[in-house]
């Protein structure tokens, strides 16, 4: 299928989701996590690795060393949306996208412009104490001077609010994912290799025939696809709103 073909798709869809993930951001100067300049393949200070760090545990046990590592590697506060979040959000404006489900964390959808967003794993501008609950911006986390970051009412340690390993996803959050799926007319899958769970299941819950996935490597989807580009997603979909 041709370009020119997956324009006339999107052109004739009124609910369209977009589910993505890392490979959305790349072009943003965001690594992902599994290629070879991706996030496991960072070396630390220490014998942790990244898997490790990014862990439940690690954080409430060694919570000096994880943040250590998340403010290096995790956080990318300069970063600007690519073509990709820009066309989205074109979409969205348009009507015909009706939902952006993604697992990353970087807040670049809803800098671009997209309203409905819905980020299974967190997001790294949202920040509590995880004693009093009080809520902090991502800036004064980077802001606080100490190895970890401290509420300012109790002391208690801020917490990022990104879903870490040995922690589960928020129900609400994958029932409104759900449910935006099984309504879509069109499904774009970008940026991921679909082999995360539970978030890659959600995929599966599609029952339309316009199946579009855009991804560097394949995926256990790619049989059931009317359109497959192992091209770099902002190279894709910007395509369709050329500057």
């Amino acid at each position: 299928m041709e370009q020119a073909d997956l324009q006339t798709i999107l052109s004739d869809s009124r609910r369209i989701v977009f589910f993505g993930g890392a490979g959305t951001s790349t072009e943003s100067g965001i690594p992902d996590f599994r290629s070879a300049d991706g996030l496991y393949e960072q070396r630390t200070s220490k014998t942790y690795l990244p898997e490790e760090i990014l862990s439940r545990d690690f954080f409430m046990e060694h919570p000096a060393d994880f943040y250590a590592f998340y403010r290096t590697h995790m956080v990318y506060p300069e970063a600007l949306p690519n073509a990709a979040h820009r066309a989205l959000a074109r979409l969205e404006q348009e009507g015909r996208l009706t939902a952006v489900v993604t697992q990353n964390i970087d807040g670049l959808h809803q800098l671009a412009g997209s309203r409905s967003v819905l980020e299974l794993h967190g997001s790294v501008h949202r920040n509590y104490c995880m004693d009093c609950g009080l809520k902090y911006p991502l800036s004064a986390v980077l802001r606080d001077p100490r190895p970890v970051p401290l509420c300012t009412a109790c002391e208690g340690i801020v917490k990022p609010d990104v879903v870490l390993y040995q922690e589960n996803l928020d129900t609400d959050l994958l029932d409104r994912a759900a449910f935006a799926i099984e309504q879509a007319d069109t499904l774009i899958v970008g940026g991921t290799s679909l082999t995360v769970h539970p978030a890659a299941g959600l995929v599966s819950l599609y029952r339309g025939d316009k199946l579009i996935i855009v991804n560097r490597t394949p995926t256990p989807l790619d049989a059931y696809a009317n359109y497959i580009s192992d091209g770099n997603v902002g190279d894709v979909l910007g395509s369709l709103y050329p500057r």
